[in-house]
């Protein structure tokens, strides 16, 4: 495909039209913050459609904007050019996975993509910026995929890294292959490059790392992320950390040759809820407990759907938070050691007090 370039002055006035829709969003971000905040993952792409048709009244773009949805690339086209792709995150920080590398499903005739990020967790923030200006590195799904960063300073980016601009690079009949050499070029002594197909899932570094060379702050969050996605392993059973070393290698790039010492080392502990003292609790339960709020975090930004595939029980948005917790305490009834606990009343009450 040739790319060609769009006449300045339709750029310029798009660039105007892209502008007063990221000061309306915020402008409705100050007047209905709970509203917007509801505005996760594909709500916000006719929410956003919608506002930008509005104002594109009397202008050339008037009647040009569509919302395409679906799996398509970018997820809103306006006069058949211009293209808007729509992230989100609950989070307060401007970063998330992006669209693959390869861009399969990209519209045609879409010449220039623009990114629009809501930042739904507070302060309620919208930003846009061309697409390619945000793209700082490429992670692993089931595909290489761009990580986002709204804050990415120029000259930063993946296509800076490799030498190579986005539009030639997303042009090459392979373009896998520039990424992986600058990668490759990037390893330390003991690293390899890692490459899995994944059907769903958090996104993969591309660099494998053993799990005693990671900060404290990573391992917590490491560990934080597999009490959430792997309920048995507050279970008995001898297989109870075989998904979890699975996930790591697969998910991660993270070997580690000790799982159960992620979650037991250093014995039993002491907790405290409602005034009562708990002795002699097994360490995975006073890990849950110390880290609850980071717990809590991670199961409510995971979507109902991912937590569905890592648990093989069917849940949902407004079960998803009942649901985990029943499956904890349904895995710890076979734990001896924690027979004096009522895991369920104490993580409902965690659950009450937050």
């Amino acid at each position: 495909m040739v790319v060609s370039v769009n006449p300045e002055p339709q750029k310029s006035e798009f660039d105007n039209l892209l502008s007063l829709t990221i000061k309306e969003l915020n402008s409705h971000a100050i007047k209905s913050p709970k509203k917007i905040q509801q505005l996760r993952g594909n709500k916000l792409e006719p929410y956003v459609c919608d506002i930008m048709s509005d104002l594109a009244k009397g202008t050339n773009f008037e009647g040009t904007i569509e919302e395409w949805g679906g799996q398509k690339f970018p997820d809103i086209v306006v006069d058949k050019l211009f293209g808007i792709e729509v992230k989100t995150t609950t989070q307060n920080h401007w970063k998330t996975t992006g669209n693959s590398v390869l861009e399969s499903t990209r519209i045609e005739d879409v010449e220039r993509i623009y990114m629009l990020f809501g930042k739904l967790g507070t302060p309620i923030e919208f930003r846009a910026r061309a697409y390619e200006e945000c793209l700082s590195e490429v992670v692993v799904t089931h595909s290489p995929r761009y990580l986002i960063d709204m804050n990415l300073e120029e000259g930063k980016t993946i296509f800076d890294k490799i030498n190579t601009p986005y539009d030639t690079l997303r042009q090459k009949k392979n373009p896998i292959k520039p990424i992986t050499k600058y990668y490759k070029s990037k390893l330390k002594p003991g690293q390899d490059l890692w490459w899995i197909n994944q059907e769903v899932g958090e996104a993969s570094d591309l660099i494998i790392k053993h799990y005693t060379d990671l900060s404290k702050s990573q391992k917590s969050k490491i560990r934080n992320s597999a009490m959430v996605y792997f309920p048995e392993i507050f279970g008995s059973k001898l297989t109870k950390y075989k998904r979890v070393s699975i996930w790591l290698v697969s998910r991660k790039s993270i070997v580690n040759r000790n799982i159960r010492d992620m979650f037991t080392s250093g014995g039993q502990e002491s907790i405290i809820i409602e005034e009562k003292k708990y002795e002699n609790v097994p360490k995975i339960f006073f890990n849950l407990v110390k880290n609850f709020n980071e717990v809590l975090e991670i199961l409510r930004e995971t979507s109902a759907e991912e937590l569905s595939e890592y648990w093989e029980y069917r849940t949902s948005e407004k079960t998803k938070i009942s649901d985990w917790i029943k499956l904890v305490s349904q895995n710890a009834k076979s734990i001896k050691d924690a027979s004096h606990l009522n895991i369920k009343s104490i993580l409902s009450y965690l659950i009450k007090v937050q």
